[in-house]
């Protein structure tokens, strides 16, 4: 820009002559000022430019509580007869389209634990996992193609029929051959993967660790991460979720410690999120109490789920809608009502805004 200003100034004074100088200097100075003005206008912002207020397009109507619970679904089997540890593919599909007509939306595992809560406001996130990896879960058929009949199937379908509902699901698995069919078991790591969905551990052998010790326990995790990673050979993914067989502790609570972290044959793992088996829903993950080490499940089911199923919980929620987390759809701030101020974590990153609820 300097060289232009300077070839105006020399241009000027060879056409004008040194008599008409101080009138071509007054004339360069203005044509400076006007260059400098649109650079300005090129790289600066209008001071008069207002910037629009993100909280000004949450809606308080639909009474936003990023301080309310979240249901985290622990499924087991797809299959033809019902039972405790079964859904038909039609009760699955039952489960799913009340869960969407009830204003709930998928959410992964790994964004509920990490405060990354993005659904659309006035609406609730739900947590789907799965445990065991049995075939039921993820099935090819001869041709090819994937099950309708399977977890994998019913959920893409479901998805494909309503794009707001997020192809979200966790998958645990326990020991060898995830989904039992020899062969596919990379194949089918990487589809869940590469499908926005996730692998976690439920370790080697399905050991209860009520009365296992410290090496017992790094073993089962540890062993489990490193075959999964072996099988599906990359490196843009950790297995970093665990869900408790049986959903037993170690007595022992020097062992405990083992559960969130430790090491395996020189080779270190860690877990950002430690799942129970029941049998209620979670606090936010923007609520001091959340242990990100314990987090109950709902037992997706109709059968033996003592008042504490799936069904239960959404009445519950119906009743007592101040108990239900209902999203701002501001991942950047976290809205809650003033009354649930109290129980909000200090330390979180996120603005935080409050209104009167009543």
């Amino acid at each position: 820009m300097k060289k232009i200003i300077s070839a105006i100034i020399i241009s000027a004074f060879l056409i004008t002559g040194c008599s008409n100088l101080a009138a071509t200097s007054e004339k360069n100075a203005e044509t400076v000022q006007a260059i400098q003005q649109e650079d300005n206008a090129a790289g600066k912002p209008d001071e008069d430019f207002v910037k629009i207020d993100p909280k000004a397009n949450i809606d308080l109507n639909l009474k936003p509580n990023e301080a309310g619970k979240i249901m985290v679904l622990i499924y087991h089997n797809i299959g033809n007869e019902e039972n405790e540890w079964v859904r038909t593919p039609a009760n699955f599909l039952k489960d799913l389209n009340t869960l969407y007509e009830q204003g709930y939306r998928s959410i992964s595992l790994r964004d509920y634990v990490a405060g990354h809560i993005t659904r659309e406001q006035g609406f609730t996130p739900v947590v789907i996992t799965f445990d065991d990896g049995n075939m039921n879960n993820f099935e090819y058929l001869e041709n090819g193609f994937i099950s309708e009949e399977s977890a994998v199937g019913l959920l893409i379908d479901f998805h494909e029929k309503h794009k707001d509902f997020p192809l979200e699901a966790t998958f645990f698995i326990t020991g060898e051959q995830p989904f039992k069919q020899k062969g596919l078991e990379g194949k089918k790591l990487s589809f869940i993967i590469d499908s926005g969905m996730d692998v976690g551990n439920h370790t080697k052998d399905h050991l209860n660790f009520k009365s296992s010790a410290g090496d017992e326990i790094q073993e089962q995790i540890g062993a489990q991460a490193q075959y999964l990673y072996e099988i599906m050979n990359r490196d843009d993914y950790e297995i970093n979720t665990l869900t408790l067989p049986f959903g037993e502790r170690p007595k022992d609570k020097m062992s405990t410690k083992y559960i969130a972290s430790g090491s395996y044959r020189g080779v270190p793992y860690e877990n950002i999120a430690v799942l129970n088996v029941g049998w209620n829903p979670g606090y936010s993950s923007y609520d001091r109490r959340f242990d990100h080490l314990s987090i109950p499940r709902i037992r997706a089911s109709e059968m033996k789920v003592d008042d504490a199923g799936l069904y239960n919980y959404i009445e519950y929620f119906d009743r007592n809608p101040e108990e239900r987390f209902i999203s701002d759809g501001l991942a950047e701030v976290i809205t809650i009502p003033e009354e649930k101020k109290e129980f909000l974590d200090t330390f979180s990153e996120k603005e935080i805004y409050t209104y009167q609820s009543k």
